[in-house]
């Protein structure tokens, strides 16, 4: 249970790691696209470094991946990845082509929640081969603290999905790495957006993670001390300046905000701009479409839903279970209270719980509010049979202190046959 314990905090601490403050105010600042480093927010600036050779500052081979890097996120992996082997023809030697084509594949697992195994071989050996080639370069020159982000990205990356896959000894392994090459590579800070996100995600969690999990305490005793405010002014920076990591950080930045922070009229500004720059991402829809529904922005919600929803039946990379999921039950919402259109809004409630039971994603969320919404129609249509066995779902998949599960356990008890 420790080592577990200690393997929960390493992991959320890692590095660029993806599977989602502000000390003045909680508003988010708007998104800049000048990437300009503001040193105020950066913990050590530069220092006399021979960065020659170093791909992450080359502004040509920026300008030469704009294209592939805009195309990533848009889930165009084909075109993205020409760019990214393009690369790695000129450079064999450098982890940065390796590293990209990971991070596409990695892109690949993480709209279904990580639960497609397909990948996994390829994922592991860019991320291995990354790792070989940052190795290389940091012997040769132990003030290679580009190669120490490829690493700490690398290792990062490989341990989250070790993590994923339950095997918690590599997990373990690639986590404590990617936490040692961070130490080293935060002395490059100062050089680029790109070396100062790794320390924002550390700085924010080493604070949340005590604040919130009072048993993981003692574990912090191991690390340096983090600075919440700090870390989330950095993730911004990061988010406004960043080129190659600009976009993992508004991911980042958006699901803190939401989830952690419980700030969803921040994170909606966020979200949209993901959604609208990359509109063919079904991971940043449907986290724009939850926080429109989250802050009654309806019309949008629809909008974006029924969008998911067109994409998947077109089969277009990166819709699928999940998605429609979310799609469903907005949609489903959205036509019983606004339409006030019963019979459609129970075919979109049965779809939802048919995406949720195909991914096995039956503990709770969609699931459960489906089930309940069914339970109270069909309570409502006097079908107390389809009532009962709606409310019996809810009751057996639902904590025991939550509302539906009182409300579910109430109803079969007051109808027992």
């Amino acid at each position: 249970m420790i080592q577990k314990l200690r393997f929960v905090l390493l992991m959320v601490l890692l590095p660029l790691a993806a599977l989602a403050q502000q000390p003045e105010s909680t508003r988010v600042a708007p998104i800049d696209t000048s990437r300009q480093v503001q040193l105020d927010n950066v913990d050590i600036a530069p220092n006399a470094v021979d960065t020659e050779g170093w791909l992450l500052l080359d502004k040509d081979i920026q300008t030469e991946l704009e294209g592939a890097v805009y195309n990533l996120y848009n889930f165009k992996y084909d075109k993205a990845e020409r760019q990214f082997r393009s690369l790695r023809r000129r450079y064999p030697n450098h982890p940065m082509p390796y590293f990209l084509l990971g991070l596409s594949t990695w892109w690949k697992i993480m709209p279904t929640n990580n639960q497609t195994k397909q990948y996994d071989k390829l994922f592991f050996a860019y991320m291995d081969t990354a790792i070989t080639k940052g190795e290389a370069l940091y012997e040769a020159d132990n003030r290679n603290y580009e190669a120490c982000f490829f690493l700490a990205a690398a290792y990062g990356f490989d341990g989250r999905l070790h993590a994923d896959r339950r095997d918690w000894r590599k997990a373990t392994v690639s986590a404590k790495r990617a936490l040692d090459y961070l130490e080293i590579s935060k002395e490059a800070n100062g050089l680029s957006p790109e070396f100062l996100f790794g320390q924002a995600l550390f700085n924010y969690y080493a604070v949340w993670i005590p604040e919130n999990y009072a048993l993981l305490k003692p574990v912090l005793l191991f690390f340096p001390k983090g600075n919440k405010d700090l870390g989330l002014q950095q993730l911004r920076n990061v988010a406004d300046n960043g080129f190659y990591v600009g976009p993992e950080a508004r991911v980042f930045l958006m699901k803190i905000l939401l989830n952690e922070e419980n700030k969803p009229e921040a994170a909606l500004p966020i979200a949209r701009y993901m959604a609208s720059t990359y509109p063919d991402n079904a991971y940043c829809q449907r986290f724009y479409a939850l926080v429109c529904f989250n802050q009654s922005e309806f019309r949008e919600c629809e909008r974006i839903s029924r969008d998911i929803l067109d994409k998947l039946n077109r089969g277009m990379p990166g819709y699928e279970a999940i998605s429609g999921r979310y799609a469903t039950y907005f949609l489903g919402w959205l036509t019983q209270n606004k339409y006030k259109n019963i019979a459609k809004a129970k075919e979109y409630y049965q779809r939802c719980i048919v995406f949720a039971e195909s991914t096995g994603e039956v503990n709770g969320g969609f699931y459960v509010y489906a089930n309940l919404a069914l339970a109270r129609l069909a309570d409502q249509d006097k079908d107390k049979k389809a009532a009962i066995r709606y409310y019996t779902v809810v009751r057996d998949v639902s904590e025991h202190d939550t509302e539906q599960y009182i409300e579910a356990k109430a109803y079969l008890k007051k109808n027992k046959k």
